[in-house]
């Protein structure tokens, strides 16, 4: 009989990895069943979708209460499967809050589970490190610092590596990129990446296209503005977080070549998150922003003590690339630090210098391989 493996994940990047993943196991093992909760990623790679990922894919306290009732029944849906038809191995990606207490009902039916990207503990709430500890079996953890975190804490945490490393790559050159969208080669690009969540997108789409309408409207140069829209969201959400507004702005949304697109341009306004790293690892300037509810933010701060809150910054350990946090994020601040990229000076090779530094620290390829081979020997 063939083993079911599940995986649990809610946005983009956990989509991303969590295909990865699947693909890695079933390169050393295609005997392999998948079900669970996830996007168009895994679903493409023959997982059986049992919750759709873009229902759970929401941030923040007021956030999560609106969408409340979706959350709940993907829950009962997965505990349901979990109960009345075991897996052999549930691996989780990040989403603790959704996360842990899947966790706790799959201890409680003997199922194993193995912990894929946990949540940034080390950042804020770091008392869920016993909760992982108690709940999952193994952790796989893929930044550099995160292995001897965890495991000074009685945690078996195992560095992977980050599966980014495996995944950002691209085959077309900007040139070939801009020839087949019928971009003239002389026109400017930014990317705008407003996040993968409902949520995210309503808070900054807004802000990112009034930018660009400030950025075009300064400038006597073309210029062209690039969106790759996210798996977890349509275009029709775009619309009606603010896309609708921008008929004005040359804003071209691209389904797929998401790597490509980024690869394009020569800078880019970022929701805060995994987007960042693949900038980084793309070597394109970014300004990054981060935005919430005024009572989910303010709650937050009570809670996280960082001074940095990209992770291209985390991990550098200093302020490599801009960050604008709640108020900061106005399409004034925006414009003014990506004109200051794609004006080519200091500014600019300060900000790569510093992205250079960046991925040496991750290291090499090979995380989705290294966390395949954890996951196995858990099913074995």
């Amino acid at each position: 009989m063939k083993k079911e493996v599940m995986i649990v994940t809610g946005e983009a990047s956990g989509d991303l990895h969590g295909a990865n993943l699947v693909r890695a196991m079933l390169g050393q093992d295609d005997g392999l069943l998948f079900c669970g909760m996830g996007g168009d990623e895994l679903a493409a790679c023959g997982m059986e979708i049992l919750c759709d990922a873009k229902k759970v894919a929401v941030v923040g306290i007021t956030e999560v209460l609106a969408h409340l009732g979706d959350i709940m029944r993907s829950r009962k849906v997965l505990v349901d499967r979990l109960r009345h038809r075991p897996p052999d191995l549930l691996i989780l990606i990040d989403l603790p809050d959704f996360n842990l207490p899947l966790a706790r009902k799959a201890k409680q039916y003997g199922i194993p589970v193995f912990y894929y990207i946990t949540p940034q503990v080390w950042a804020w709430r770091s008392g869920r490190v016993k909760t992982i500890g108690e709940r999952a079996d193994k952790v796989g953890v893929i930044l550099p610092f995160e292995e001897d975190f965890f495991r000074q804490r009685g945690v078996d945490a195992h560095y992977v590596g980050h599966p980014l490393l495996d995944s950002v790559r691209v085959s077309t050159t900007p040139a070939e990129f801009c020839l087949a969208h019928g971009i003239p080669p002389s026109a400017r690009r930014v990317c705008l990446l407003p996040g993968s969540r409902k949520s995210e997108i309503g808070f900054l789409l807004p802000k990112f296209i009034e930018a660009a309408r400030m950025l075009q409207h300064g400038s006597r140069e073309e210029m062209v503005f690039l969106l790759p829209l996210a798996s977890t969201l349509s275009e029709k959400d775009l619309l009606e977080a603010g896309l609708a507004g921008a008929s004005d702005v040359d804003l071209r949304i691209v389904q797929g070549q998401r790597y490509e697109v980024m690869a394009a341009c020569e800078a880019a306004i970022a929701a805060s998150g995994t987007v960042t790293l693949e900038l980084a690892l793309l070597d394109i300037p970014m300004v990054v922003s981060y935005r919430l509810s005024p009572l989910t933010y303010h709650l937050g701060r009570m809670l996280v003590k960082l001074d940095h809150f990209s992770l291209v910054n985390l991990i550098a350990g200093t302020g490599v690339v801009p960050e604008l946090l709640q108020d900061q994020v106005s399409p004034e601040n925006i414009c003014r630090h990506v004109r200051m990229m794609l004006d080519g000076g200091d500014y600019r090779q300060t900000i790569l210098q510093g992205l250079a530094k960046v991925r040496q620290s991750l290291g090499g390829q090979g995380a989705s391989e290294r966390a395949a081979r954890l996951a196995l020997q858990m099913l074995q």
